[in-house]
């Protein structure tokens, strides 16, 4: 970022980050996919909770995000999708402070829009912590969400070396993190083992119970569709993967979880029976 000619960095070895043009309060926040610090959220209000910077309260950068508190000043939050890849968002604020836990409670705020629809530069909305504001509480909520979903797709694609677990596409635009236990249920956890990377035709056809994966790995097409004919896309995109193998990760600590696939593919039976 350019700031009156200086170039000013946005992110610095440490979480909590002010650069040397700022006097009290820190530019950004930034959660590491490596940081020995787990931010989390607040089950109670669905806030994010963001760790103090060691076990200090009066540490500086602790004080920084407590002065960011009181003032109402907005903050920039990277989230660490992947070693070496962030996620903005913009403008976050420091809501709550909590020295017993050692953290800080952060929400996310929409940005502020002057009358020709362009971002206020000076103008930022000012707002009393300690009233509840729902609509602060459900942007948090939305962009908590997406920025896990963001992670799941990335730490699923890396996993699977960019490519179609069954045809082994490798255009990125093309391919998905897929859940083998949707999200919504008890076991849809977005981790590595709950994922597998599908491009859109299969994904689609997974989620439509055309075809299920086996605990083995083995692919199974429903039958109907087997019979069926219908060109080349059907037979080769779909009826050929009959009985194959999917691509599976490099690491074993990767592999699709057998309990869930199992769970997955008595649903898909239940469907082609």
């Amino acid at each position: 970022m350019i700031w009156e000619g200086t170039q000013i960095p946005l992110i610095g070895p440490q979480g909590i980050f002010k650069p040397k043009v700022l006097p009290e309060i820190p530019l950004t926040i930034t959660t590491s996919p490596e940081s020995p610090y787990r931010d989390e959220y607040n089950p109670s209000d669905q806030y994010l909770l963001y760790k103090y910077r060691g076990t200090d309260p009066d540490h500086r950068d602790n004080k920084g995000l407590r002065a960011a508190m009181i003032k109402n000043v907005p903050l920039i939050y990277f989230f660490g999708i992947v070693p070496g890849k962030y996620m903005p968002v913009w403008p976050v604020y420091i809501i709550g402070d909590d020295p017993a836990h050692l953290t800080f409670k952060v929400a996310v705020d929409e940005k502020m829009q002057g009358q020709d629809g362009s971002p206020m530069k000076k103008s930022y909305r000012v707002r009393d912590s300690s009233i509840e504001d729902p609509k602060r509480r459900y942007l948090t909520i939305q962009t908590r969400h997406r920025l896990h979903q963001q992670q799941f797709r990335e730490r699923v694609l890396r996993a699977y070396q960019e490519q179609c677990a069954m045809c082994r596409l490798r255009h990125s635009e093309l391919l998905e993190a897929v859940h083998i236990i949707p999200d919504a249920e008890p076991s849809g956890d977005p981790i590595i083992k709950n994922g597998i990377a599908l491009c859109n035709l299969h994904h689609t056809a997974f989620d439509r119970f055309v075809l299920g994966i086996r605990p083995d790995y083995v692919i199974h097409v429903r039958e109907d569709i087997l019979k069926e004919k219908d060109g080349p896309v059907l037979l080769h995109g779909l009826q050929n993967l009959n009985d194959q193998k999917i691509q599976l990760p490099h690491s074993q600590e990767n592999y699709p979880d057998p309990s869930r696939l199992e769970v997955r593919y008595q649903k898909f039976k239940s469907f082609a029976a």
